[in-house]
């Protein structure tokens, strides 16, 4: 019984970017997932160990992209969707991620990546 697990609005901050002056400061970033996992066993217990833990996967995933010093959020969406994989049973993850004021004529510029497991 497969089904989505969902965390919308994450909000880390990182060194991100390709110019010189994006290399000297933290930027806030949003970052929004949504992971395919097996409900079989949570279905079943209704008991936490058994579902994917989304408070632990906010810290985890907060934690490991303020530890980062990508310059794309390409590169970056695919390393978070790699942390995912090898630290859940995820089969499959959606990854989407916003730039807040990177572009002074839109609000928001982003990436979006969907990815299988087996593709790693």
């Amino acid at each position: 019984m497969k089904g989505v697990v969902t965390i919308k609005g994450l909000e880390p901050c990182a060194v991100i970017g390709c110019y010189d002056w994006e290399r000297t400061l933290k930027q806030r970033l949003v970052i929004d997932l949504a992971m395919t996992t097996d409900f079989s066993a949570a279905v079943q217990s209704d008991d936490l160990p058994d579902a994917l833990d989304y408070a632990a996967i906010s810290q985890h995933i907060i934690s490991f992209v303020e530890a980062t010093e990508f310059q794309l959020l390409e590169a970056l969406s695919a390393a978070i969707a790699n942390e995912l994989f090898k630290n859940w049973p995820i089969t499959q993850v959606q990854i989407d991620i916003e730039k807040p004021g990177a572009v002074k004529t839109a609000s928001s510029v982003g990436v979006s990546l969907r990815v299988e497991q087996s593709d790693f």
